[in-house]
């Protein structure tokens, strides 16, 4: 059986259960006002450690939980059509983000798929701390944000659990 079929078949259960049709359908913008920037990394379940319910932020999720082109579409949205006010990056501990050059990256794209991409910026870092300030700085720096936005930055520890602060807003 594929993962998705798994999926498919955990869904039925999780729908015949379904409590939010009874309470009401939940608002499209995030109670808690609210935009998380956070790797895709699956040890982090930043609802979990974060200790966010259904409706209360929007969790951005990508490779290095870094502040792309992407990110920033997203926190625009976020932010101008559904009344986001805070932003908070969260990077972690042991992420494969370190792992690699660009250079590495596309070296192995080439052998293993035939494709050329050098010169794509697959945003990998070699300074944990040094990210996050940078992916902050990113966020305070978008003339898409306005300069109001509170935006902070922590490491989350995947084998403690702890979220350590990097830059409070």
């Amino acid at each position: 059986m594929a993962v998705y079929d798994e999926f498919v078949s955990a869904n039925e259960v999780y729908a015949s259960k379904f409590d939010r049709q009874a309470t009401g359908a939940l608002p499209m913008p995030p109670a808690r006002k609210v935009a998380v920037v956070t790797c895709m990394d699956a040890r982090l379940h930043p609802e979990k450690f974060l200790n966010l319910d259904v409706g209360d932020a929007h969790v951005i999720r990508n490779a290095g939980g870094r502040v792309s082109e992407d990110a920033i579409r997203s926190l625009v949205i976020s932010q101008r059509l559904l009344g986001t006010r805070e932003v908070v990056i969260v990077h972690h501990t042991d992420c494969g983000m370190v792992t690699f050059t660009n250079e590495q990256l596309a070296q192995k794209v080439k052998d293993e798929l035939g494709q050329d991409v050098s010169g794509r910026d697959f945003l990998p870092f070699p300074d944990l701390e040094q990210s996050v300030r940078d992916d902050v700085a990113a966020v305070r720096d978008s003339p898409l944000i306005p300069a109001d936005i509170p935006v902070s930055g922590a490491i989350y520890d995947v084998t403690t659990g702890e979220l350590r602060t990097v830059v409070r807003a």
